[in-house]
């Protein structure tokens, strides 16, 4: 603790990891500091906030940003120290939202940040809000054949996430239920990291490279993804941002409803 609402959150990247990364020969995998920055938050939120630990998250908004030069591999595993700060905190009870900043620093230098906006609900309240999909598993959903897994820069093609679909830069998400990562633990619903890397494959499906880095992102997320109906990725190029990066924007469609809005900057090899 280095003040009222900071903190500082130790964390390693290990050298090689099954499914972020390292995504190229030099580079960490930018999704693995946003995977580090959501495990430091629930930390945050039930040691320092009090969230009970049957309380369930629910992500409202999502940003980050990194430095590639930051994430450059080595031989050995890499230490990281993630400044962790929150604001905006509404209280309601046990329930609580609030808002949590991450920095992160790398040798003393700063290469990341990120932002999420959050919420807290009880279980019986999130039994409520869930209503019948309270007891949904990943086996709902449906089987579809996946895109080329060299597209997307993998080699499994469970690691895949896109479906295609007879649309012109809209595939479906997809995934294994029995992926040791991404469905490591039980859920109801799928997962906001596999909708964050659902997002990262269409984009680098759309700029043409799959050696590309995602370095900025900004996404609000409305409602849950369901198991039960197709999720609609539709992607569309907005003019680059910077010299060198790609700017893709991203609508997430599921029974006709918007579930997720927003962009993810590729940075080109």
């Amino acid at each position: 603790m280095v003040g009222d609402n900071e903190f500082l959150v130790g964390a390693q990247w290990p050298r090689r990891h099954s499914f972020l990364g390292p995504r190229t020969r030099t580079s960490h995998d930018p999704m693995l500091f946003v995977e580090c920055c959501r495990q430091a938050g629930l930390l945050v939120s039930h040691c320092v906030l009090d969230v009970p630990l049957n309380f369930h998250i629910m992500s409202h908004s999502k940003t980050f940003a990194v430095k590639a030069e930051g994430f450059r591999t080595t031989d050995r595993p890499v230490d990281v120290v993630l400044h962790v700060s929150h604001r905006d905190v509404r209280r309601r009870g046990k329930s609580l939202t609030a808002t949590m900043d991450f920095d992160c620093y790398r040798d003393g230098l700063h290469i990341a940040s990120s932002s999420e906006r959050w919420s807290s609900v009880s279980s019986a309240t999130y039994r409520r809000l869930r209503g019948d999909h309270f007891a949904a598993t990943p086996f709902q959903a449906e089987k579809l054949p996946t895109v080329d897994p060299a597209l997307v820069g993998r080699e499994r093609p469970e690691d895949v996430l896109l479906a295609e679909t007879p649309l012109r830069n809209v595939w479906a998400l997809q995934f294994d239920p029995d992926h040791p990562v991404l469905f490591d633990h039980p859920v109801d619903h799928v997962p906001g990291m596999v909708m964050l890397e659902g997002v990262r494959q269409a984009a680098l499906v759309m700029v043409g490279d799959p050696r590309a880095l995602p370095v900025r992102s900004e996404f609000d997320f409305a409602s849950y993804v369901e198991f039960d109906e197709p999720c609609l990725i539709i992607a569309d190029e907005d003019p680059p941002a910077r010299e060198g990066t790609r700017v893709v924007s991203v609508t997430l469609q599921q029974d006709g409803s918007t579930v997720a809005t927003g962009m993810m900057e590729m940075l080109l090899p």
